[in-house]
C-alpha cells in the first residue's frame, strides 16, 4: 500500500508533503526547513505546490526556536552542495526572516557602467568550493561568512567604481553577533570563524605586490595553526566567469602558497613565540606589569617578523636593552 504515491516520487526525485503542504507547515513550521534540508542532501527538486507553500508560510517560522532552525542550518552547510538549500531559502523567504544579514549580500549594482558582482550567489559558489575540499563545518561557516561586511562598507568612488575597503573587518566583527543571534557556539568555533573572515583577503593581496619575507612571516604568525584552513578558503574565494582570470588568480595565489610553504620550512614561524617573554622584561628591568613591558614585548616580535633581528634568543636580549634604553628603562 502506498497511498500517497510516495514511492513514485522517491524514484522521480521529488519532495512534497502526503497531506495538504498549508496545513503541514501549519501544524509544524520547522518542516518548512527540513523539507529544503531533504532536497539539498539527496539532491532532489520540491514540488512546486509545496515550495509555493513554503513560501505562503515562511513568517510562522518565527514561532520555531533559533537552536532548531540552526540545526537545519548546519545540515543544509554540511549537504554535499549547500547552495541548492541557501538558493531554496532565499527564493521562499525563509533567509530573509532567520539570517537577514545574508540576505543583504543579493543583487548588484551599476553606476554609469560600472558595477559590482552579486555578493549572495558569490558566496554560494565559495561554500560550494570548500564543501569539495572539507568536511569541516566552521570552515563552512567562514566562507558563508567571508563577506558579510560588504553591504556595510560599500562605496562608489568616481573613475573606480564600487569598492568594499575594511569589510574583512567590519565582517569579523559582526561574526559574534551573528553566532549570538542563531545561537551558534560562543567558543573557539567562533573564533576561528572569526579569525578566517578577517584576515581571508591577506593571502590574495600578497598576490598584488611584491612579496617580502616579512609579510609572508606577518601571514604565518597570524594564521598560526589556522594557515591551511585559511589558504582553503581564499583558494575557494577565487571565482569568476572568466576561466583564463580564474586561472591567473590561481597561478598567483599558488605562487604565495609555495613561497609560505618555503618560508616556513626555514623559519617555523607558525606557532612560533618570540624568545623574550613579558616576564622576562620585568625581571631584566625590575618592572611591574605595565605598558612599556609590552612596548618592548611588540617591538621585539615586530622586529624579528620584519627580518630586522634573527630569531635567536641573543638578538633579542640585546634588541630589549636597545629597545629600554629608547624609552629611558635603566637596567
Amino acid at each position: 500500500m502506498d497511498p500517497f504515491h510516495g514511492m513514485q516520487d522517491l524514484e522521480a526525485g521529488i519532495i512534497r508533503t502526503p497531506l495538504e503542504p498549508e496545513k503541514t507547515f501549519m501544524d509544524d513550521p520547522l518542516r518548512m526547513m527540513r523539507g529544503i534540508r531533504f532536497a539539498t542532501q539527496l539532491q532532489f527538486s520540491i514540488h512546486p505546490e509545496t515550495l509555493q507553500a513554503i513560501a505562503a508560510n515562511a513568517e510562522r517560522i518565527r514561532i520555531i526556536s533559533k537552536e532548531r532552525i540552526t540545526d537545519e542550518l548546519n545540515k543544509i552547510l554540511k549537504a554535499p552542495l549547500p547552495s541548492v538549500g541557501f538558493k531554496l531559502l532565499y527564493d521562499t523567504s525563509l533567509l530573509k526572516i532567520i539570517f537577514p544579514q545574508m540576505v543583504a549580500l543579493a543583487g548588484a549594482e551599476y553606476i554609469g557602467g560600472m558595477g559590482h558582482k552579486d555578493n549572495f550567489y558569490h558566496t554560494l559558489q565559495v561554500i560550494d568550493n570548500i564543501a569539495k575540499h572539507s568536511d569541516d563545518l566552521w570552515l563552512r561557516w567562514a566562507a558563508l561568512l567571508h563577506d558579510i561586511g560588504k553591504p556595510a562598507t560599500k562605496k562608489f568612488e568616481e573613475g573606480h567604481g564600487f569598492t568594499f575597503h575594511g569589510h574583512e573587518a567590519v565582517g569579523a566583527r559582526m561574526v559574534p553577533k551573528i553566532f549570538a543571534q542563531l545561537k551558534l557556539p560562543q567558543n573557539e568555533k567562533m573564533q576561528f570563524v572569526r579569525k578566517l573572515v578577517e584576515l581571508h583577503l591577506r593571502p590574495i593581496s600578497l598576490t598584488k605586490e611584491n612579496i617580502t619575507d616579512a609579510a609572508i612571516r606577518r601571514l604565518l604568525f597570524d594564521a598560526g595553526e589556522d594557515f591551511d584552513a585559511l589558504m582553503l578558503l581564499c583558494k575557494a574565494d577565487i571565482t569568476s566567469k572568466n576561466p583564463q582570470k580564474v586561472r591567473r588568480f590561481i597561478e598567483n595565489f599558488e605562487m604565495v602558497q609555495q613561497q609560505c610553504a618555503d618560508l616556513e620550512e626555514r623559519d617555523k614561524i607558525r606557532n612560533w613565540q618570540p624568545p623574550i617573554t613579558g616576564e622576562m622584561i620585568m625581571e631584566a628591568f625590575h618592572l611591574p606589569p605595565s605598558k612599556p613591558v609590552g612596548v618592548i614585548k611588540d617591538a621585539i616580535r615586530n622586529a624579528i617578523l620584519d627580518g630586522i633581528i634573527p630569531n635567536e634568543k641573543a638578538a633579542a636580549v640585546a634588541y630589549m636593552h636597545e629597545k629600554a634604553k629608547e624609552l629611558g628603562i635603566a637596567t
